[in-house]
């Protein structure tokens, strides 16, 4: 059984993130941690809370500039902790990590949007291939990352990748998730705790299926009041179209220059790609890892959403 509450018990380090970088972060009451694993939502998540918190369909900055990513070695960890103090507003801060790797407030408000683990793998791919990596090796030396000499070649087949992906791990208590980290054990992490009062699941499949809705649950979760004049604005702002249209807005350490293509970040924003991507071998090892580190109802709600499998909080 897990913890009354959540515990910071492991520390997550990469040459990509470093979780002692929470060191020093001054909580408020009315923080709201964007919890996601990578490929997930975040951007999607992160765009809701902004157009919520400001109530305006254009935001008054980039959003990597409102909410950056405070583990992530692209910056020094005292400009990301310094960005975040000196906000006035309600803080909507972004975080990949697992739930046992962060610091847990019991009066901020956290939540996780799940995606099916095969749409995360192949939305990474792109990800990956559209990552400069001269500018990324820059920033990480910048920044103190420790680079490994004899870091593993990723497969350029894509069913070897995704065995890669799902028999190896980036640190020794993880077995999958290889290069960044398991989407399985950071699921799993917030799912343990989702009898939480202040804990509250999104899924990318019911955004894309019921975008207004979602954003109108997101607003009462928060707290938030919206004229209803404006609401098709807002959720005209929150649609993929609208963020694609303007990667150098949204698009996640676009500041740095991080990809070769920014606008090429908002790639498809589908569901259900990798039927076309993955053979049968590999959806066959993948359904036996599933079963092997989630339980049935998380494995089924990852793949569906609560539209389709009801509020985790219930499950």
């Amino acid at each position: 059984m897990p913890h009354a509450l959540p515990e910071r018990l492991r520390d997550y380090k990469s040459p990509l993130m470093d979780t002692a970088r929470w060191e020093g972060f001054v909580p408020r009451p009315d923080d709201v941690f964007v919890c996601t694993s990578y490929k997930a939502g975040t951007t999607w998540t992160q765009m809701i809370c902004g157009l919520l918190i400001f109530n305006k369909p254009e935001l008054p900055a980039p959003l990597s500039d409102l909410s950056p990513w405070i583990e992530v070695l692209t910056q020094p960890a005292e400009d990301m902790l310094a960005c975040y103090e000196a906000q006035t507003h309600r803080r909507f801060i972004k975080t990949h990590t697992p739930l046992d790797g962060i610091p847990y407030f019991e009066e901020a408000t956290y939540l996780y949007c799940g995606r099916d683990p095969r749409d995360v793998f192949v939305s990474m791919l792109n990800h990956i291939e559209n990552m400069d990596e001269d500018v990324l090796r820059r920033l990480q030396e910048s920044a103190g990352a420790e680079i490994p000499d004899d870091e593993p070649e990723l497969p350029t087949d894509v069913n070897e990748r995704f065995d890669m992906w799902l028999h190896q791990g980036s640190f020794e208590w993880e077995e999958d998730g290889f290069p960044f980290w398991s989407h399985f054990s950071h699921a799993r992490s917030f799912w343990d705790f989702r009898h939480l009062p202040n804990l509250h699941f999104l899924h990318y499949s019911d955004l894309q299926a019921d975008l207004g809705g979602q954003m109108r649950r997101v607003a009462a979760l928060l707290g938030v009041d919206v004229a209803e004049p404006l609401w098709p604005d807002l959720v005209r702002a929150a649609t993929f179209d609208s963020m694609k249209a303007r990667p150098e807005q949204f698009a996640p350490e676009a500041n740095v220059g991080l990809w070769k293509d920014t606008s090429r970040f908002f790639n498809k924003g589908t569901s259900g790609q990798w039927q076309d991507t993955l053979s049968a071998g590999s959806l066959a090892a993948y359904d036996a890892v599933r079963s092997e580190r989630v339980s049935q109802e998380l494995g089924e709600w990852l793949e569906q959403g609560s539209l389709v499998c009801g509020d985790p909080k219930e499950l």
